[in-house]
């Protein structure tokens, strides 16, 4: 590990913390503003009086100048009110609803009283508590009893954000890439907090703790002009508010259940679990969970526990009548989820907090596919694992002048992508006389697993001067990241047997259990061996710091203007050949202008800065090699100009994994990996990948602001903003060895030459027509081309990871939402009118041809023009809720690509597959036309909950029904999926549209509850 100022500085924050900070307690704080009812004019010297009995606080403040009062340091725990005092007896005038405070942000309180003379008369007159009164930020929330009452699947909190603005579901590049979109980014750029601290996988980004819903009691979505607290970003937040325990014990016991088919609608296309992966018509889903939330001393220190399990059953076929085996399967995913909250008011002004979530998530792999058609057997089948650990422990100062939090905060996350049902062993894949696939048994056939550790510290104090309220803080992270992977060190073997050794296996009584030893003992003849040389685990470290100032400053009574600037440092822009990126430099500003009690103006502009994906430094590790070809290969580019003359290729490359494929005849006559070793010096890899010799810029937008709020009633408030962001230094791959451009000749590109083409006998044939007709480059043609030919040890395409690319977002929100109140309904809409292009859509992005990303510059993936989401809550009676809850989106864009029954290959330059194309699935597009050019249609969902509670024994016993896509629309997309499953992949000319996945038809889900 190399030591630099910036890790020493990192240290000395945690030293700091232990030694001078009793704990933690996540801060939060009240911005309260008493104004005149009649004359909209401030009120100073105001009395105020904020109270929480849940915890029970009580605390008495008085307005400035400027009709203004303020409390920080705040526990997210219990509900405030604030009071303005009234007559000379003390008794209570104007007074606000109850205030849930978030972490991390200050909740703006309005109190609108009527004065005669000095003094404050009781009139009655409801406070404004839905503002935003601070600050330009564009955020959303969904509280408790909001999320209560939606219809969400497995309780499963991320999925419920899409009934915010700025958010939809994600078309990601791996199945378990995060379900849900901010400003139509990649889902893999959001930043996950908990309590506004880390809560993000750093290997490839997502959620590490899936937080369930019985440990959120509230969830925000920010999606632009944030404060300089926030970072590590250049473009969304989710940031969860844990539950706390009061002086009253509350809890709830749960069950629900999805139990699939008959109830749910048919589906000729797979649904997905809760972690992205396909499942058929025999799923079903378990649930159970409690939670327990009190006193340990009254008034003084509160616990809350919640553990909550879930269990997928889902029934697949392996289907290898050729060995005797047509039989089913049954996998079983389980979630154990345990999370626990304890505060402690250790004075009036210090709160101390600890905080622990543990997550168990298991994906069950258990050989054969939906619907049969899968030659995989059980022994070959594998277990994925994601194992999550935080604990966190904070300390929070509230005074009169000057408040300060600071935290702690330790995790671990395992990540076991692919472990062996059966243990570490070779892969068999059995072919019958015929060259067809009987089956696959004895290993999953690859290693991925990933191991993280991670430490936090933040500090943060605020301090008022005058009209000014002054905030510093430091946040360090220091992760340390390994990777086990590659292929299989025990080989992975492609044999085939003859008649009488097929009938042997199928008549040997082994069935569902047949394993890899068994055909192995037969010593059959061996197409292909693959054996991977390299099977350790690498990695290195990674620290963040980010340092910040801000001022908030209190211009009159009506205009606040906060100018902030934030520092961030990220120790993986130093991989490669420089010393880092170090002018990580952002500037923020913001002015909040309040025309009267029920409205706010605001601005908000700024620079934010992202971290870099871990990925992008392991790939280069795990792709990269030293052999003697590659180095002269490397040596090579250089002296053409296309590296930089100075840079040392030790620095750049690495001993990564590398799997070769020795010759053998038959099974005993296999090499084993020690013996083949030297190959790392000769085998031609088809890409390999270096690290950067200009190192790594992070990414960072510039974003614009305006927005105007208006609380129109007590409980309606009706909204509009204008959101821009340009995003730089956007992670993309640069081939360094790229062939020459090629240009179709769409001249050629008749109906007579298609006709031809398509009445060609086979591939080959409709290929060599092609090149003829100029619409295809040979890959002998294109590898003519390349700046370095291919050598022993050296690879085809050299491709490194370049911070080059670009985005620009726009969009239009208005938005209007309603409490209950007394009222027996409530409601919340939002419209977005949004348009998001770039020229990269995720680290494994190349160019379509060559290295020209101008041409790549289009539509992102996740792009809707209008999207329109529509929540309606109905409360007809005591007990009885009715939630409908629908969401319309534009089509997402389609991507043309070649037809190979016309070109006989769908790579028409000839350039070859890259790894990448494996998750993004950016192959060549149908000549003449551009990068997502085309559109789905419209998608339509609309979902119903249904909650009725009845009281027993001192709580209330609640039934519940959710029906999701209850008029069962066949929706083609709107809907998360993985780039290359979904229906954003079209081949071109004109051809029908073929459908290769759908939305979740109509399911139901069922629940009862204990809540107390």
């Amino acid at each position: 590990m190399r030591m630099t100022p910036f890790h020493l500085g990192g240290a000395a924050c945690a030293i700091a913390l232990c030694t001078a900070s009793p704990a933690y307690a996540q801060q939060a704080g009240i911005a309260i503003a008493v104004v005149d009812a009649g004359s909209g004019e401030a009120v100073p010297d105001a009395e105020i009086r904020i109270v929480n009995d849940s915890i029970g606080y009580e605390r008495t403040v008085r307005t400035d100048a400027n009709g203004q009062a303020r409390i920080e340091g705040l526990t997210t725990a219990g509900s405030y009110r604030v009071f303005a005092t009234g007559d000379a007896e003390g008794r209570f005038g104007a007074a606000s609803r109850e205030v849930s405070l978030r972490a991390n942000f200050t909740s703006s309180v309005t109190l609108r009283i009527d004065r005669a003379g000095n003094t404050i008369v009781v009139t009655g007159i409801r406070a404004v508590t839905g503002l935003n009164a601070v600050n330009a930020e564009v955020s959303a929330s969904l509280g408790e009893r909001e999320l209560a009452a939606l219809p969400i699947e497995g309780r499963d909190v991320i999925g419920a954000l899409v009934r915010l603005p700025n958010v939809v579901p994600s078309t990601g590049f791996f199945p378990e890439a995060p379900s849900i979109s901010i400003n139509g980014s990649n889902g893999l750029d959001t930043n996950y907090l908990i309590d506004g601290l880390d809560n993000n996988e750093n290997f490839l980004g997502g959620i590490k703790f899936p937080v369930p819903l019985g440990f959120t009691r509230e969830v925000t979505v920010l999606a632009n002009s944030y404060s300089v607290e926030y970072g590590r970003t250049a473009n969304g937040i989710i940031n969860y508010t844990t539950p706390s325990g009061s002086n009253e014990f509350h809890g709830e016991l749960y069950g629900l259940i999805r139990p699939g088919r008959p109830l749910d609608a048919r589906s000729a296309f797979p649904r997905r679990d809760l972690t992205g992966n396909p499942v058929g018509e025999s799923f079903e889903r378990y649930q159970a969970g409690a939670s327990l939330g009190g006193p340990i001393a009254r008034d003084r220190t509160f616990f809350y526990a919640n553990y909550e399990f879930t269990r997928d059953r889902n029934v697949q076929i392996v289907d290898a009548p050729l060995l005797g085996v047509v039989e089913n399967v049954t996998g079983n995913n389980e979630f154990h989820l345990g999370s626990l909250r304890i505060d402690h008011r250790l004075t009036d002004d210090w709160t101390l907090s600890l905080r622990a979530n543990i997550g168990r998530v298991s994906v069950d792999r258990p050989g054969g596919a939906l619907g049969g058609g899968n030659v995989t057997f059980p022994s070959a089948g594998s277990r994925q694992d994601r194992l999550s650990t935080l604990i966190a422990a904070t300390a929070s100062y509230s005074g009169d002048v000057w408040s300060y939090d600071g935290a702690l905060q330790y995790s671990r996350f395992r990540w076991d992508y692919g472990k062996p049902v059966a243990g570490a062993g070779p892969q068999v894949t059995i072919q019958g006389p015929s060259g067809l696939t009987a089956g696959v048994v004895g290993h999953p056939g690859f290693v991925f697993d990933s191991r993280e550790e991670t430490w936090q510290t933040t500090h943060r104090a605020q301090r008022s001067i005058g009209e000014h309220k002054l905030t510093v803080g430091v946040d360090a992270i220091h992760s340390d990241i390994g990777l086990l992977g590659g292929g299989n060190p025990d080989g992975n073997y492609t044999v085939r047997l003859t008649d009488a050794q097929l009938g042997a296996l199928a008549q040997g009584g082994a069935g569902l259990g047949l394993g890899a030893s068994e055909v192995l003992a037969l010593d059959p003849a061996v197409i292909n061996y693959a054996v991977e040389l390299r099977p350790q685990s690498f990695g290195t470290d990674q620290t963040q710091l980010a340092f910040y100032v801000e001022d908030e400053w209190q211009l009159t009574s009506r205009l606040t203007a906060t100018l902030g600037v934030r520092y961030d440092y990220d120790s993986l822009s130093e991989e490669g050949g420089r010393s880092g990126d170090h002018d990580n430099i952002a500037p923020r500003f913001a002015l909040n202008y309040r025309p009267d009690a029920r409205s706010t103006l605001r601005f908000g502009a700024g620079l934010f800065y992202g971290k870099l994906s871990y990925a992008v430094v392991s790939d280069a590790l795990q792709r990269n090699t030293r052999s003697p070809g590659f180095l002269n290969q490397l040596a090579q580019l250089q002296s053409l100009g296309l590296l930089p003359a100075e840079a040392d290729l030790s620095d750049l490359t690495f001993d990564g994994n590398l799997t070769v494929s020795p010759q053998c005849a038959t099974v005993s006559q296999c090499p084993t990996p020690d013996e083949v070793q030297e190959l790392r010096n000769t085998a031609v890899i088809n890409e390999a990948r270096i690290l950067s010799p200009a190192g790594y810029d992070n990414p960072y937008s510039v974003q614009l602001s305006a927005g105007y709020q208006f609380q129109a009633t007590d409980t309606i408030t009706l909204a509009a903003d204008l959101i821009y962001s340009r995003s730089h230094n956007l992670v993309r791959l640069r081939d360094l060895n790229a062939p020459t451009l090629f240009r179709p000749d769409l001249a050629n590109l008749t109906q007579d030459n298609i006709a031809l083409l398509q009445a060609a006998r086979d591939n080959a044939s409709r290929l060599a027509l092609a090149q003829q007709l100029g619409l295809v480059r040979s890959q002998a043609d294109a590898d003519a081309s390349r700046p370095v030919s291919r050598q022993p040890g050296g690879a085809r395409q050299i491709t490194v990871s370049e911070t080059a690319g670009e985005a620009e977002y726009t969009a239009l929100l208005l938005q209007a939402n309603k409490a209950r109140g007394d009222d027996f309904y409530g409601f919340r809409l939002a419209y977005t009118l949004s348009s998001l292009e770039n020229d990269t859509d995720d680290i494994n992005f190349r160019a379509a041809d060559g290295n020209d990303f101008a041409s790549e510059w289009g539509p992102s993936a996740n792009d809707r023009r209008h999207v329109i989401s529509a929540v309606g809550f109905l409360y007809p009676t005591d007990g009885l809720t009715l939630t409908f809850a629908g969401l319309f989106q534009s089509g997402q864009p389609v991507n043309f690509v070649p037809d190979a029954r016309i070109f006989g290959t769908q790579d028409l330059n000839g350039d070859g597959a890259s790894f990448g194309e494996n998750f993004v699935g950016n192959s060549d597009r149908y000549p003449g036309a551009r990068r997502n050019a085309g559109r789905l249609p419209w998608s339509a969902t609309v979902d119903l909950g249904a909650r009725y509670a009845l009281p027993v024994a001192g709580g209330l016993l609640e039934a519940s029904a959710d029906v999701f896509n209850l008029f069962n629309a066949n929706n083609e997309s709107g809907f998360a999926n993985a780039a290359t499953t979904s229906n954003q992949v079209q081949f071109g000319g004109g051809a029908s549209f073929l459908q290769r996945n759908a939305g979740p038809p109509r399911q139901f889900q069922f629940g009862l509850a204990y809540k107390f």
